[in-house]
């Protein structure tokens, strides 16, 4: 728990100290890689990633000119992209390179839409953000070690049924590719939205209509009440020093929820979304406090966009759950 806690604010701090391009993604990633109670990745594994990381941002590089020059070509190959790297995360079991994948396709082809160097800006951010994340993680290793008595259990596959992976890897794809379209528009301001797409199709994929709405929309609302708790704290003494601290008082509490240090009625993934959305509301909030700009009608307009593309998601998921039943059904009365 103090692990997970520490990583997430050092790299925080150490994002925001470096001025990093899009600092907020650097503690996404240390969350990502420090979430599993295991040592820290070696430094071969790390070039696997980086290389890794290259490749699948390369391809939002790569889709850029196709987009300007042929615009529903790209848009076709997009989102056949997109499916295909959900069909990673939720049939190979492979989530980093599906969800890195995603992110290229969606996040650096849209900020590149019209401004290449905008786009490589954002794959010079995701670079520097793994690297930071892994570099903190093993520094605080040190202090916080696994211990050798813990076995790690490995996790089962989600989907064992090769037709619901297929379908739960085209509604993922269905809640992205909508948002994507709303980020070609003005990805400035909408580039938020799309990591947050990415995150809702990626947490989409381990739910399923039932528990979708707590799932979703509960842990966003959450993650919006902690970022203005967040945000009000930080206000009283806005430093560097602060903000990691901010971090690391929060971070101490989500992963007690996360590993039920503190009792919780909701799933890791809750918490884990939580968090997510949180850094992703108080990055573009910091940028905005900087330039002078209004933080506080900026944070309710991107909190009001938060909540719309999770209840569109809420709802992609219980239209499509209740398109595939009726279908079926209608089967199952055709084979009798």
């Amino acid at each position: 728990m103090f692990r997970l806690a520490l990583t997430v604010a050092l790299t925080l701090a150490g994002a925001y100290g470096l001025a990093l391009n899009l600092p907020y993604i650097a503690p996404i990633f240390a969350l990502m890689f420090t979430i599993k109670p295991a040592p820290p990745m070696g430094y071969k594994s790390l070039l696997a990633l980086l290389v890794v990381v290259c490749i699948t941002t390369g391809s939002g590089l790569l889709m850029i000119p196709v987009l300007n020059a042929y615009p529903l070509t790209a848009l076709m190959l997009i989102a056949l992209g997109l499916y295909f790297s959900n069909y990673l995360t939720v049939v190979k079991r492979k989530a980093a390179v599906g969800g890195l994948l995603t992110v290229g396709l969606t996040l650096i082809s849209a900020a590149g839409y019209g401004n290449f160097s905008a786009g490589r800006m954002v794959v010079e951010a995701l670079i520097t953000g793994v690297v930071l994340a892994v570099l903190c993680q093993r520094i605080v290793y040190l202090l916080f070690p696994e211990p050798t008595r813990v076995a790690v259990k490995k996790s089962k596959p989600a989907v064992s049924d090769t037709k619901d992976a297929n379908w739960i890897a085209l509604r993922a794809t269905m809640i992205v590719f909508p948002a994507y379209l709303l980020g070609l528009t003005n990805s400035s301001v909408y580039l938020p939205i799309i990591m947050k797409s990415v995150s809702l199709g990626q947490q989409v994929s381990l739910v399923d209509a039932k528990h979708a709405g707590r799932e979703l929309l509960g842990s966003t609302f959450m993650g919006g009440v902690f970022a203005v708790l967040f945000w009000y704290g930080l206000s009283l003494h806005p430093n560097l020093w602060m903000f990691f601290l901010w971090m690391l008082g929060f971070s101490v509490y989500f992963a007690c929820k996360l590993y039920r240090i503190l009792p919780s009625k909701v799933s890791g993934a809750f918490w884990s979304n939580t968090v997510i959305t949180m850094l992703i509301m108080l990055g573009p909030a910091v940028q905005d406090s900087a330039s002078g700009k209004d933080v506080y009608k900026a944070f309710a307009v991107r909190l009001c966009l938060f909540v719309g593309v999770t209840l569109y998601a809420w709802l992609a998921v219980y239209v499509f759950e209740g398109w595939r039943a009726r279908r079926l059904r209608r089967r199952g009365c055709v084979g009798v």
